[in-house]
């Protein structure tokens, strides 16, 4: 392996850069600075452009993974490299840049099989809750995640960290609301929109008749007016709690999947 050992190298300044989005969408790259996520993404075809290796830090897990990198695009580094390289507080052994695959927009969702319902997620603008639904939907079977009027990118690194890996499946399609609304409405796709004012329970709710998208609104005032209209059914979550009046969104997500899941499995 080649080796690296000032702050003023270019490869750590650009490892550096890549926390950023603008800087990510620039170069087509992001980066990835932990053992599983870096094995999903390898297991999907993602290319490594180069990687970090820290001998005192790596685990039994990060030199399997070093064992499958090319020696040519790998450079050992001193720990103190590799905090800096690192997005991650406590940096592990094996830090790798990867390319971004090309963006999944509409039309690829048009050209695509549709085996499961969908989630879609409208300006959500948290990362981690994103992450942690991209992992839910996994779970459940929702094969296709639409990310609606996002401001935020796939490869940001805390929606790699909190999906585990998940954003890696290639099934995440960006798009407007207005391409969104026309997709779901040619293709003959129910909405079912998460709502605190929803006249109907999730528990009433049919998944197994017909494709149903579930939407799913920002974390702090839920689904504009736009796509309140835009629904055909408004569904809330039973709650008989004396205090609490709404959840999480990724939480909200996951009852909602497991709900759509538990009828097409168990009826």
């Amino acid at each position: 392996m080649q080796e690296i050992t000032s702050f003023q190298n270019s490869k750590i300044k650009l490892a550096n850069r890549l926390v950023n989005k603008r800087q990510r969408d620039k170069e087509k790259l992001f980066l990835v600075d932990y053992a599983r996520d870096l094995n999903r993404a390898l297991d999907n075809q993602y290319q490594v452009e180069f990687a970090f290796f820290c001998e005192a830090l790596a685990t039994e897990d990060d030199k399997v993974l070093l064992s499958q990198l090319d020696d040519n695009l790998v450079y050992h580094v001193n720990s103190d490299l590799m905090a800096k390289a690192s997005y991650r507080q406590n940096p592990s052994g094996l830090v790798a840049i990867m390319q971004q695959k090309p963006l999944l927009t509409v039309t690829s969702l048009q050209n695509s099989e549709l085996t499961s319902n969908i989630l879609a997620l409208v300006d959500l603008r948290k990362p981690g809750n994103i992450g942690a639904l991209l992992r839910t939907a996994d779970s459940a079977g929702f094969t296709s995640i639409c990310l609606i009027d996002s401001a935020l990118d796939i490869y940001n690194p805390n929606i790699i960290r909190a999906s585990t890996g998940t954003v890696f499946l290639d099934n995440i399609y960006q798009m407007t609301s207005d391409e969104a609304v026309i997709f779901f409405k040619e293709n003959n796709i129910s909405i079912v929109a998460a709502h605190l004012e929803g006249q109907q329970s999730l528990y009433d709710i049919d998944f197994r008749s017909e494709h149903k998208v579930i939407v799913l609104g920002t974390e702090d005032t839920g689904l504009n007016e736009e796509w309140v209209g835009f629904s055909n059914e408004l569904v809330k979550i039973p709650m008989i709690g004396q205090v609490s009046d709404s959840l999480n969104v990724s939480v909200s997500g996951a009852i909602f999947m497991y709900e759509a899941l538990r009828q097409q499995q168990f009826g």
